[in-house]
């Protein structure tokens, strides 16, 4: 079973554990990643200008790559994941954007959105199965309580991004079951972080972080899971922290991969 995979410009530099742990995880549950030949980055930031063009061709060329391919397109980071799937929805609904942006990109075949666009956890949940899951933990996290934070990008908007529920979202709580710990739900586990804003306003963005470690130790958390590598960065900044993981090193670690991952 073989996937597209974009993984991003975060993944190659401050966020190469990420990358790391879902590739051994990958090939551990029975799929393959193959990266995209000579893809660049998505921007990070989805524009909201309608007449914006330009800075949705990174993510034209990767959606058009993986059709070609063949393939559903994977991602990992909570922002490239938001960005190719808005990008992708305005390529399949919005006529005037894709004429521009295939004017722009002289493509052999024009692009119209035929591309499936998933995160990693979404093949877990929807072609491997959390049963499935279970069947190849050799190492459960028995014992453990564990915090999903997911953040505003994975969620929202949530007609688009169909993701899960944005308002009580479990898709990473049933995860963490398959992997034999105990899900803690609380309250701001889908509260914005602060994301860009804490480049401007640091301290906002630590007060919002501080929240929400504060909301998730109150109901019992031990630590965090995310999938966001700014939602990492922004809550390990965040004074009395619970340990902050990326979703992907506790799944290698229930996988029996995770040493072996960063070799």
């Amino acid at each position: 079973m073989n996937f597209s995979y974009y993984p991003g410009c975060t993944l190659r530099n401050k966020a190469k554990e990420l990358d790391a742990y879902a590739r051994a995880s990958a090939e551990a549950l029975g799929f393959a990643l193959q990266e995209l030949t000579d893809w660049q980055c998505c921007g990070g930031v989805y524009p909201l200008g309608t007449d914006e063009i330009a800075t949705k061709l990174a993510s034209v060329r990767a959606l058009a790559q993986a059709r070609d391919n063949g393939q559903d397109l994977v991602t990992l980071c909570s922002a490239c994941h938001h960005v190719l799937k808005r990008v992708n929805d305005d390529m399949r609904n919005n006529a005037d954007i894709r004429t521009r942006a295939n004017n722009y990109m002289m493509l052999d075949t024009p692009y119209a959105g035929e591309t499936k666009v998933l995160h990693f956890l979404e093949v877990i949940r929807d072609v491997i199965g959390f049963e499935e899951l279970k069947k190849k933990v050799v190492n459960p996290l028995t014992g453990r309580k564990i915090g999903a934070y997911y953040g505003c990008l994975l969620l929202r908007p949530g007609k688009v991004m169909a993701f899960d529920d944005p308002e009580n979202p479990k898709l990473l709580e049933d995860f963490i079951r398959a992997l034999g710990a105990e899900p803690v739900v609380y309250p701001y586990r889908n509260e914005c972080c602060g994301g860009y804003i804490s480049l401007k306003e640091p301290q906002m963005a630590e007060n919002m972080c501080s929240n929400i470690h504060k909301n998730a130790a109150g109901f019992g958390a031990e630590c965090l899971i995310t999938a966001c590598p700014l939602c990492r960065y922004n809550l390990n900044k965040a004074e009395n922290n619970l340990p902050v993981y990326y979703f992907t090193e506790l799944l290698a670690e229930a996988l029996g991969v995770k040493e072996a991952a960063l070799k």
